[in-house]
């Protein structure tokens, strides 16, 4: 009797030891499995609403055109371009008037301050930006951008109500905005400028 105990054991002392092995196995394996998170669902290479491109879809205008251009469509990059009415009616430019040769030099100035304050150097597209949540990211000239997710899926960024987003040129990511994003020093500087004009 002492001696079937003696086998027993044993065999009953391999099997433990390869089941806890074959347990350690399975807990290792997944804990190493990568996580699904929320983050990694809204990546852009992951797009769950339809997204169109920059082109053909929606009319950026030539001043539009000239910030996009600004960029190189290989890096991951958000721009937040006023629409062509924007354009028109907070900075009265015209692409008939504004691109002449005597005030080309003044349009693309204010251009490039519109690029600075407009352009976050990451991909932000419109499912990223929870709703009822307001993120937060400086843009390339480090002003401040407050981004908002609307009910109907359209961006507010300082106040200002995108009219389309989630276009995408390469890498970037293009929201057409009803409204100029800028500083109040710069806006005042363009106020300034038009009154002058005037």
């Amino acid at each position: 009797m002492a001696r079937g105990r003696f086998v027993k054991s044993p065999i009953a002392f391999v099997c433990g030891v390869v089941s806890v092995c074959c347990l350690l196995v399975v807990v290792i394996t997944v804990l190493r499995l990568p996580e699904a998170s929320v983050t990694n669902r809204m990546m852009p290479s992951f797009r769950p609403r339809e997204m169109r491109t920059i082109l053909g879809d929606a009319n950026i205008g030539i001043f539009g055109e000239m910030i996009i251009k600004m960029l190189p469509e290989d890096l991951a990059f958000t721009v937040f371009i006023p629409s062509e009415r924007a354009f028109e009616r907070d900075l009265r430019f015209n692409a008939s008037d504004s691109l002449k040769a005597d005030k080309f030099n003044n349009t693309y100035a204010i251009l490039t301050h519109i690029f600075g304050f407009s352009v976050v150097p990451r991909t932000i597209s419109s499912v990223s930006v929870p709703f009822g949540e307001e993120i937060s990211y400086d843009s390339l000239s480090g002003f401040s951008l407050y981004i908002s997710n609307d009910s109907d899926g359209m961006l507010i960024v300082n106040g200002v109500r995108s009219e389309h987003v989630d276009l995408w040129k390469g890498k970037i990511v293009v929201h057409i905005m009803d409204g100029v994003i800028m500083d109040a020093e710069f806006e005042e500087s363009v106020q300034t400028d038009d009154n002058e004009e005037d």
